[in-house]
């Protein structure tokens, strides 16, 4: 495997640590659901970039497969 698809993953995993850490740190401290709800947003965003990362990073590119 490339050291590029292990940073790939890498990166992958930490965004989605990321976003579950945006989510909860935006539901503790703000208290206007308002603020709340864009955070929200952003995280779960954030958890979606690393979860494409995670797997992307887990195919097998086009020349391995013929």
């Amino acid at each position: 495997m490339e050291t590029g698809a292990h940073g790939m993953k890498l990166v992958g995993f930490l965004l989605l640590l990321a976003g579950w850490i945006i989510v909860l740190t935006a539901i503790v401290i703000l208290p206007a659901a308002t603020g709340r709800t864009g955070f929200v947003f952003a995280g779960v965003g954030v958890e979606v970039l690393g979860l494409i990362l995670v797997v992307r990073s887990h195919l097998v590119p086009r020349e391995e497969r013929r």
